[in-house]
């Protein structure tokens, strides 16, 4: 009975105190209730709105009708909150324990007329880098490597040829791209292949061979997209994605980061892909690798942090996406990519070269792994984001 007096007084004590230092509070039964009436009376007076934004009222849901002034909140959100609410939206959607290895192969080197400033193969600066220009592989020793890949543990398998698009090459080549698609599908690995503008009749041919994503990057918004190369338009690559799309064949678009591209382009390219007609299968995040010759060779690298806030952003934007954290990994400490992987990535590239450009050690890759307790994507788990080919369907018109 004391005790029920004490705490009574205590309350009535309590609400007293808050009543004199100006707070509109009355007499209530509930200490807490007296503690909650003062925090939003003084939140009020301090000329917050007391209503969270949709965004954040809406975490988890899938939508296409993200505002610019809404993903510009998103990522310049605070970086821990941000990182929470993305791995909160990870989870819900995801195995967050899950993380694909895919491997990329260059199957056709140097001596592309595109003029993309960050790009090693292009034949623009081709003295300056020192790259050359070299011929398609063999189609036996694009599968072998396919086959070693599987071997090491990668469930994807991506082929990129340094071409503006199958259109400039005979026919001959662009067979040979399709005859190994069909090959390497055969080994029950995912095929994801990059070779430029597609028309929408060789986008239907990739997928009659059992192609199941293609990757066409976007790089950066459309308003920096002239900095990074002037041989195309944005609108070209918006129309490679469509056509890939209406092919039946997911999408893989991403951007990198460290074009010299301010906060406001990352938001402008995020907002490109989160507004697309249905949100890709995968979105890269490329750390730039500046490349010695090139226009962009002394573009400073993104930080680790940096790489972190557009993966937890592409993640409350695309909550059911595969977020693939890809180039530039090796200025990437283990702790660096764990709270990557936290913020909602859940894919790396595997092997020790990424078309021209160096890549993370496979051995480093499975003792991270092992540390953070992650396990391998096996291939065609179910992609929320993806096409029927995602997820192991051949088509109709595939033998």
């Amino acid at each position: 009975m004391q005790a029920l007096v004490r705490k009574t007084v205590g309350q009535r004590v309590l609400a007293a105190t808050w009543v004199h230092a100006g707070m509109d509070c009355r007499l209530l039964s509930s200490g807490n209730a007296v503690m909650k009436a003062a925090e939003v009376s003084m939140v009020e007076d301090a000329g917050y709105q007391s209503e969270e934004p949709r965004w954040l009222r809406e975490l988890g849901t899938v939508r296409n009708d993200w505002t610019r002034e809404e993903v510009k909140e998103v990522y310049e959100s605070g970086f821990l909150d941000l990182v929470h609410h993305a791995s909160s939206v990870h989870r819900q959607h995801n195995d967050p324990s899950m993380v694909q290895r895919c491997t990329l192969l260059s199957i056709k080197t140097g001596g592309c007329p595109e003029n993309c400033n960050y790009c090693s193969q292009s034949s623009h600066w081709s003295k300056e880098t020192g790259t050359k220009a070299e011929k398609l592989m063999d189609l036996e020793d694009v599968y072998q490597a396919a086959v070693r890949a599987k071997e090491a543990g990668s469930t994807r398998f991506c082929m990129g040829a340094a071409w503006r698009g199958p259109s400039q090459v005979g026919k001959r080549q662009w067979e040979r791209v399709l005859d190994a698609v069909k090959r390497i599908r055969a080994l029950d690995m995912e095929v994801c292949t990059t070779l430029g503008m597609l028309t929408p009749e060789q986008a239907k041919e990739l997928r009659e061979a059992g192609l199941t994503a293609y990757n066409h990057n976007l790089d950066t918004s459309p308003e920096y997209y002239e900095k990074v190369t002037t041989t195309r338009k944005y609108q070209d690559r918006l129309d490679t994605i469509e056509s890939v799309r209406q092919a039946g064949i997911s999408v893989c678009a991403g951007g990198i980061i460290g074009l010299g591209e301010s906060h406001m382009d990352r938001v402008g390219l995020f907002h490109q892909l989160a507004t697309l007609p249905a949100h890709p299968e995968s979105v890269p995040i490329n750390a730039l690798v500046a490349v010695k010759g090139t226009p962009f060779q002394d573009h400073e690298a993104p930080s680790g942090l940096d790489i972190a806030r557009c993966v937890a952003t592409a993640r409350i934007l695309m909550p059911r996406t595969v977020v693939r954290l890809s180039a530039g990994r090796m200025n990437f400490s283990y702790s660096d990519q764990a709270l990557c992987f936290l913020a909602g990535a859940n894919s790396i590239f595997d092997g020790d070269k990424l078309l021209t450009t160096p890549n993370n050690d496979r051995n480093e890759d499975l003792e991270m792994f092992s540390l953070l307790g992650l396990k391998s994507r096996p291939a065609f788990v179910p992609y929320a984001s993806g096409q029927e080919s995602s997820n192991g369907a051949e088509s109709s018109s595939c033998c």
